[in-house]
């Protein structure tokens, strides 16, 4: 049968379309891959062949080969084609600089034209962009892409960089299972229907915790995993269905041990794959001051406009909505915008107010600082003495600019932590370049879940609590700190962990508070409970989001630049049309039926 393509025989590549330079030149070279772009002078017909390691130019001259040259006037863009020529060096002038291979080009004696394509919906160059929408659907065209190709480089850069650290470090990598028990705490899960016991479900796991925990108690001292995960949750620009973590658990540690091992990994990673040092010990804050400082637990330390606790002030003013707000057991809190009065104008004023407001805020004061007075519409309810002790408080200068939120504690240090992140991107004084770690520890044990009616773990109910707080357990649990820790990079929480409660009657405790009766916790967790009866050892861990922290190390502005095939918002794949309607039959063999609706 007779066909438009031609076979390989006996060729075989001799370099990738990145390699080639000046030292090539007079280099007989056989290259393969797809038809970037075409520029066809009539007389030469120029070509930049394209294939994972970059782009080369290659020229079909009919002074070469004629019948190459003739040829080659079908070729389209993303068609599959094999040359065969030899490498010279550009004419003078004719280099380009933006392209590894831009000294050379490579002038053809032979080509195989490997496989056709029809007009693909989008152009892969980029030189016209098409709507994510279709991007997706055509994924494995937009993965053609060099940009997006180099996101998949690193990523697997990272993961070695990582496996060979913790190699290094006598860590073992063991496979945990993906069907296994539901445990319904945090997130829903995602269930599968069980053919052999019709009626029953396993889980695919929202993080292998209670397996990894179970290998300490195993004796296996020192466990990883590049784990893939899956939570039935609503989704953000920032969450996938299905992500993957780097996963790990150590024995006879604690905090001290799981941070080393994770900042020599940090340390590592960026000097191998980022050509970036990465200075260690990496700072510590407790969650406390994160939150009174920052307004949140993964402050973004590129930059200061801390929050300044103005309460002690603000009581003193005549300024009802700052006195209402106190005597409510509220707060009032402000950051300073440097040297920026003039470059907000009253409607960004504004702007901001809605900003806050819409984060539960009742509203937004501003006080612009000048020579001699305050230019706001509080500045009446103030008088000088106040006026220079806030001065003070703030380190306030002419040309500053205060912005004030009065509220519950919780509200103000939100809004304002927020507004913080947003005054600072408007004014671009945030440095991208820039990396700044920071380990957050010591968060609250429980928090109180309006909606349950509860206290409800933080992090998860296998998380040990500060030694020194154990005492407040029975009367104050509330006040009970955890061994917990987060690591956050650049304001992005990318992991955390803690040390597990690896005795008995300390985690009956801890699911006595929690509202989980002993039967509730057989049926959930029963399997882990056994395990701890039999000699667990202390043992502590952590897991860092291996999406998130790629996409900030590539400066992706999405976490579907970093994963191969992600899905959408809807938790759908445009790609493969998923998830789908399945056959009756197949409902039936697993003794599931659907209901009308």
């Amino acid at each position: 049968m007779s066909t438009n393509i031609d076979t390989l025989e006996n060729w075989e590549r001799t370099h990738d379309c990145g390699s080639l330079s000046a030292n090539n030149a007079g280099t007989e070279v056989l290259l393969m891959g797809w038809v970037n772009g075409r520029r066809d002078l009539g007389s030469l017909i120029f070509i930049d062949l394209r294939d994972r390691g970059g782009i080369t130019q290659i020229v079909f001259d009919p002074k070469v080969s004629v019948v190459t040259h003739e040829k080659a006037h079908v070729l389209r863009n993303e068609w599959v084609i094999a040359i065969k020529g030899k490498v010279s060096p550009r004419l003078k002038g004719q280099e380009n600089p933006k392209m590894p291979t831009g000294d050379i080009e490579v002038f053809v004696t032979d080509l195989k034209i490997l496989n056709r394509t029809e007009v693909p919906p989008f152009q892969v160059d980029g030189a016209v962009d098409a709507s994510e929408t279709l991007r997706l659907k055509y994924r494995y065209l937009e993965l053609r892409r060099p940009r997006l190709f180099e996101n998949f480089r690193k990523r697997h850069q990272v993961v070695s960089s990582i496996r060979e650290c913790l190699n290094r470090n006598g860590f073992l990598e063991v496979e945990t299972p993906f069907l296994t028990k539901s445990t319904p705490e945090g997130a829903r899960d995602y269930l599968v229907p069980s053919r052999v016991n019709k009626g029953t479900f396993y889980a695919l796991p929202q993080s292998p915790q209670l397996f990894k925990q179970i290998l300490m108690v195993a004796g296996f001292d020192r466990y990883y995993q590049v784990a893939r995960c899956f939570r039935d949750e609503d989704l953000r620009a920032d969450r996938q269905p299905e992500f993957t973590q780097i996963d790990l658990e150590m024995s006879f540690t604690g905090e001290e041990g799981v941070m080393a091992i994770f900042e020599e990994m940090m340390k590592d990673l960026f000097k191998t794959v980022l050509g970036k040092e990465i200075a260690i010990p990496i700072p510590r804050m407790e969650y406390t001051e994160a939150m009174d400082r920052f307004g949140c637990d993964r402050p973004d330390m590129r930059f200061g406009m801390e929050l300044k606790d103005i309460s002690g002030i603000a009581a003193r003013s005549d300024f009802n909505v700052f006195r209402q707000a106190l005597e409510t057991g509220g707060c009032v809190k402000a950051i300073k915008v440097e040297n920026a009065a003039a470059d907000f104008s009253r409607k960004i004023l504004d702007e901001l107010s809605r900003f806050v407001s819409d984060l539960g805020a009742k509203g937004l004061a501003w006080i612009k600082i000048t020579d001699n007075e305050w230019q706001s519409p509080i500045a009446k309810f103030f008088n000088q003495e106040n006026i220079s002790g806030l001065n003070k408080i703030m380190d306030a200068r002419p040309g500053d600019l205060l912005l004030i939120v009065a509220d519950k504690i919780k509200v103000a240090n939100q809004a304002l932590g927020m507004l913080r992140l947003e005054v600072a991107k408007r004014l671009g004084i945030i440095e991208k370049d820039a990396l700044s770690f920071l380990w957050v520890t010591r968060f609250p044990l429980l928090e109180y879940d309006e909606n349950e009616g509860r206290l409800q773990a933080v992090h998860h109910p296998f998380t040990a609590p500060l030694i020194e707080d154990l005492h407040l357990l029975k009367d104050s649990p509330e006040k009970v700190r955890a061994r917990a820790y987060d690591l956050v990079l650049n304001g992005v929480e990318i992991g955390g962990g803690s040390v597990r409660i690896h005795d008995m009657s300390l985690q009956d405790e801890i699911f006595k508070i929690l509202g989980i009766t002993r039967e509730a916790a057989d049926r959930k967790f029963g399997f882990f409970l056994e395990a701890l009866k039999y000699g667990a050892p202390p043992h502590a861990g952590m897991a860092i989001g291996l999406d998130r922290l790629v996409a900030i190390m590539v400066g992706a502005e999405s976490l579907r630049e970093v994963i191969a095939f992600p899905k959408t918002s809807s938790a759908s794949c445009l790609m493969s049309d998923a998830p789908s309607i399945v056959e009756e039959s197949q409902l039936k063999e697993l003794g599931i039926g659907l209901l009308s609706e």
